[in-house]
């Protein structure tokens, strides 16, 4: 063997130690995922029937792009909060309607995200939708954001009514036109459910569950769900109509972070 190729033999062993070398702390410092108790469930396990449409693994959302923590769109809840789904879902089958889920546990990272937009004050991509008649910097003050929510305890969802046989609902195109969500029904963004006033996460006053101004239809509508709800445990978020908390929680103090995924649940 020519010196040369001792050199260069040498040197590549010397870049593939080195290599080694560098590749080790990385794999053995990666941090695992969290994980989700035993008793978190995903909601199609309990009750397949149920319809999702879990927008914030999606951009049509009040940030205007897919939220931190979500990489699968799926609806997962602590089992008791899911098993009373399930029988509010079986009550409204029976009228010729079905639920339908926005979303159900939020990570905290997904909380997080909403913080830091919402201290963006030059971000207002969604506004003209979303939050029209409010001023940004009201956010955390008139409570739409805070740096804690209930959803990542495991037993909060939002969540609405649809009528059988249910349409499939368009999907929102990124820079589109966007309409005012408590524009009438006909004008705003499509959605499938029943007419409740406002779209989901409408950052407004009308969205006050027995806000007076909703009457008629709309006011019936709302009055299903929290009926309905209520009589198997849920409670309402009386500022937003869609958002219940099933009680007992199992978790009334914890804020889990582990991802909206498959993975994250130790049955699948």
């Amino acid at each position: 063997m020519t010196r040369l190729s001792i050199a260069v033999r040498g040197l590549v062993t010397t870049l593939a130690t080195l290599l080694a070398v560098t590749a080790v702390p990385t794999a053995a410092h990666a941090k695992p995922e969290p994980k989700a108790p035993n008793d978190f469930v995903a909601l199609r396990t309990v009750d397949p029937t149920i319809v999702q449409e879990m927008r914030y693994i999606t951009p049509h959302n009040f940030v205007g792009e897919r939220i931190d923590g979500y990489r699968q769109p799926l609806c997962i809840l602590t089992r008791p909060a899911a098993e009373a789904l399930r029988k509010a879902q079986k009550r409204l089958l029976r009228q010729g309607y079905t639920l339908k889920v926005y979303d159900c546990y939020r990570p905290q990272r997904a909380v997080d995200h909403f913080v830091r937009w919402a201290e963006d004050l030059d971000d207002e991509a969604m506004k003209d939708e979303f939050y029209p008649n409010v001023d940004k910097t009201r956010l955390f003050a008139d409570g739409y954001i805070a740096e804690k929510s209930g959803h990542s305890r495991g037993s909060t969802m939002d969540l609405t009514i649809v009528r059988l046989p249910a349409k499939p609902t368009r999907p929102y195109v990124p820079g589109e036109s966007l309409v005012p969500c408590f524009a009438a029904q006909a004008e705003r963004f499509p959605d499938n459910s029943v007419d409740m006033g406002t779209g989901f996460d409408c950052f407004d006053t009308l969205s006050h569950t027995l806000d007076p101004r909703i009457k008629g239809e709309q006011r019936t509508n709302r009055l299903l769900l929290k009926s309905t709800l209520e009589a198997l445990g849920f409670v309402n978020l009386a500022e937003e109509w869609w958002h219940y908390t099933f009680k007992p929680e199992p978790y009334p103090d914890t804020y889990f972070d582990f991802p909206v995924s498959r993975k994250s649940l130790t049955r699948h």
